[in-house]
């Protein structure tokens, strides 16, 4: 039990007491620290160590500026258990980054630690300091508005995961920053802990107006556009003895309600977001239709965990102290919005807490906005889907009208990290006269009457805002520095047309409905195509007094550039080379100018090689996982297709192979049984019955997985597996044959697996697979040593072609 002071105290000396009191005694521990140094981390590792033994929630969240953290005490904060601990670096692109503060919470009370100090042993013993503790019940507003602050800067997007990919990454960047600037360099190893600079001037672009309550009308609402088919195929996956779904559906056509429907078959409920408006705006709309239900809010200012609809920001239900505020099995139903956000931690976190009787993830694009699939979230079931396309084609979205106008600025000489162009070089390119001329003049040409201006920095925001107001528009710049008036307020004026564009940076991602929107200008580079797949939707609902929006987007030679035109039309040309223009819906068109014809085609022309964008995105999820990503988790998290592997490898093991990437044990394994495991990666699959066999033999262990088997032997096994998930029986147990199968018959389980897959697998394998006298069995010999390695190389095949196989079947159902 924590026996913190009951009053806040100066701490200027020997810190390290404190925080290792703290440490000892809490079950939530937050470390922030502008900078880590190896002989701060050893000082706190032992009891760091201890804490996550007995399970404590420990975050510890560093940055990169001036590159002062050392690599080696990252490194050190690597060897805590990645299970329990979650190490982030602040990757800060040149801005300054100084916060340090000690967040520590236990059953009996806590303590906010909040001052000069970073964790190095200077600061923590003997350096002149000062430091702020205050007990949490001292001031308990103040600690958890500290504690929701740092939730969101923990899970910033421009934070990096540290494991060991990035922590070669970085330290690679650091000999580079030392080698650059060695005076500097030394000048920090001497002093340890010298401040260079102010604090952070530049925060996240976010705006905090304040909330002001939806009021829907007063008469309860029905179900419409897509809603009462969605409605009912929810209903009917809960009556199926589906215990989770993914609903997918285009921004205009009322996701909230239909959540908010859905649940009136619930008694207590949990609706989970990341926006504080979408909380307010989710609360009127369910107790809009469920009448009778009071909801909660439940975040950093309020704790209303009473109601029974609760409406949480996942910030402050990650944290482990208020997950576990509310029982296992507390809420019948769970709803996660925005649910491609879901396979971040702070969301997976919450998800593997939680056994509700019905999980629904909502969302608009089901693909993150880095590159991972969320169709495992949902056990491969999504129980319906309707994009933006098909949205339009029903009657339910506005058409649009596309022009794709020439950018000249050329993007390969900006710097590319990974997800994003360098902010400082990319505002340099854009913030010229002639850019902003180049899209003013396009405007002009193609504008309707209410325009939305995405811009890529609060720089180039300000700067187009203020070069329009020049040439005689009215347009406000948005973001998190503009003063003198709120989002509500700039919206208001938009829709009354007092001013003609608000220029903005992702304030109108999510959550927001501007339906009077006519126009649309993409000023910035296509970065993410599911951003520009949320942008777009801001300009689709219905209006009375618009018949299509316009979207005018700058085209330059960015990436994705000649790969976005895809997501709007009905034809996504896959397999088709050289296709520049999709086919869009009725009333819907596409417009380039020439050069950007010009400039597409060169681009497809000079689209890196197969083998180097398969290898890039490898890097990238080996990177993010911090060790070599399985097959299954390579189709999960990749950018790329996976059949890229099998078509250029014939095997994700070949692949890996070619890049040196397997140990030397697996690369003798790999040339000793190489027709093996092409066999398992390349063999057709009209069912999923030949993995299944292959898993039931795997499954048996290390050593005997490769013994003869039965198809009387496999049968429970092979009925089990094909029955445990709904999404697997309706997939493979619906044609005449097999219908039979549900209700258990060893007997005529045993026939089919006799029949296919066992006779026919063994029959296209090349003498691989024998199968002779009821007997199935591998024809090739594997000694003791070889089995527990080609077991679990055979394993990963295995693993993603089962999942593959679903996902792909429910996919084309």
């Amino acid at each position: 039990m924590l026996k913190t002071s009951q009053e806040p105290k100066l701490l200027t000396s020997n810190l390290i007491e404190d925080v290792l009191h703290h440490i000892e005694d809490s079950s939530t521990i937050y470390l922030l620290s502008a900078f880590v140094m190896e002989s701060g981390v050893k000082m706190v590792l032992p009891a760091l160590k201890e804490a996550a033994a007995r399970g404590a929630d420990i975050k510890i969240l560093t940055g990169d500026y001036l590159y002062v953290t050392q690599p080696e005490a990252l490194s050190l904060l690597s060897e805590l258990p990645q299970n329990q601990v979650e190490v982030r670096l602040w990757q800060s692109n040149g801005r300054s980054f100084h916060p340090k503060a000690f967040l520590f919470s236990g059953e009996d009370q806590g303590s906010l630690i909040v001052g000069s100090s970073n964790l190095s042993k200077s600061a923590l013993t003997s350096g002149v300091e000062w430091n702020v503790s205050i007990p949490n019940d001292v001031s308990e507003e103040v600690y958890n508005e500290a504690l929701e602050q740092y939730i969101h800067m923990f899970y910033a997007e421009n934070t990096m995961k540290v494991n060991p990919e990035t922590l070669k990454f970085y330290t690679q960047k650091y000999a580079e920053f030392k080698q650059k600037y060695p005076d500097l360099a030394q000048k920090w190893s001497e002093k340890e802990e010298i401040e260079l600079t102010l604090g952070p001037d530049n925060p996240p672009d976010v705006i905090h107006d304040p909330t002001e309550p939806y009021v829907p009308t007063n008469e309860k609402p029905s179900p419409r556009f897509a809603q009462p088919e969605a409605l009912e195929s929810l209903q009917n996956t809960y009556e199926e003895g589906y215990d989770k779904a993914m609903v997918v559906m285009a921004t205009g056509l009322g996701k909230t309600y239909l959540a908010a429907f859905f649940a009136e078959h619930f008694s207590r409920i949990l609706f989970v977001a990341h926006r504080e408006e979408i909380l307010h705006q989710a609360k009127a709309s369910f107790e809009h239709v469920n009448e009778g239900k009071l909801g909660g809010i439940y975040n950093g200012k309020e704790k209303n965990a009473e109601a029974d609809m609760i409406f949480a920001s996942i910030f402050t239900l990650s944290i482990q102290d208020h997950l576990q505020r509310f029982n296992a099995d507390e809420f019948d139903l769970i709803i996660v919005d925005e649910f491609h956000h879901a396979s971040s931690r702070s969301y997976q976190k919450v998800l593997e807490y939680f056994s509700p009787k019905f999980l629904m993830g909502v969302t608009a694009t089901p693909e993150r906005t880095d590159g991972q699939d969320i169709f495992a979230l949902c056990d491969g079931n999504v129980a319906y889907e309707m994009n933006f396309i098909q949205a339009i084609q029903r009657g339910w979205l506005s058409p649009f009208h596309y022009y794709g106008v020439y950018d000249d600025i050329d993007y390969s000489q900006i710097t590319w990290l990974g997800g994003r162009y360098d902010e400082e070089e990319l505002a340099e390119a854009q913030l010229q006269e002639h850019t902003a001329s180049n899209i003013l003049s396009n405007w002009e040409k193609h504008k309707q009457t209410r325009t939305i201006g995405f811009c890529s920095s609060i720089k180039q925001a300000n700067f187009l805002s203020q070069y329009f107001n020049h040439n005689g528009y009215q347009t406000i710049s948005l973001h998190s520095k503009t003063e003198g008036i709120s989002r509500k307020e700039a919206i208001e004026k938009l829709d009354r047309k007092e001013i003609d564009v608000i220029f903005t940076v992702d304030l109108f991602n999510e959550g927001v409905d501007i339906p009077s929107v006519d126009t649309l200008l993409f000023a910035r580079p296509t970065e993410s195509l599911v951003v520009f797949t949320q942008q777009i939707g801001r300009g689709l609902r219905k209006h009375l007094k618009k018949s299509h929006c316009t979207v005018i987007d700058l085209i330059g030679n960015y990436r994705n550039a000649d790969v976005k035109l895809q997501l709007l039309g009905k034809d996504k040309g896959e397999g088709k080379k050289g296709k520049i223009q999709p086919i869009t819906p009725a009333d819907c068109e596409i417009n380039l100018d020439v050069k950007t014809i010009q400039l597409l085609e060169e681009l497809l022309k000079k689209r890196s090689p197969r083998k180097e964008r398969v290898k890039m995105a490898y890097d990238q999820v080996k990177e993010q996982l911090g060790r070599r990503p399985t097959y299954w988790e390579m189709h999960l998290n990749g950018t790329e297709a996976i059949k890229e592997f099998k078509q250029i490898w014939k095997s994700y093991a070949g692949f890996l192979s070619s890049y040196g990437e397997l140990t030397t044990e697996e690369q003798t394994i790999y040339e000793t049984y190489i027709d093996w495991l092409e066999e398992v990666e390349r063999t057709s699959m009209t069912k999923s019955y030949k993995m299944v066999v292959l898993k039931y033999m795997l499954d048996r262990g290390e050593m005997d997985w490769v013994q003869p088997a039965t198809p009387e032997e496999m049968a429970p096994y092979f009925h089990s597996y094909l029955t445990e998930k709904p999404y697997r029986k309706n997939i493979d147990f619906t044609s005449k044959n097999t219908k039979a199968l549900i209700e258990y018959d060893k007997a005529k389980v045993a026939n089919l697996i006799s029949t296919m897959p066992l006779t026919k697998w063994s029959g296209s394998s090349k003498g691989l697979l024998k199968y002779e006298d009821n007997v199935f069995s591998l024809n090739f010999e594997v000694p003791l040593e070889d089995r527990a390695l080609l077991k679990k190389m055979t394993e990963e095949i295995c693993e993603y072609r089962l999942n593959y196989y679903f996902e792909r079947k429910w996919k084309k159902e």
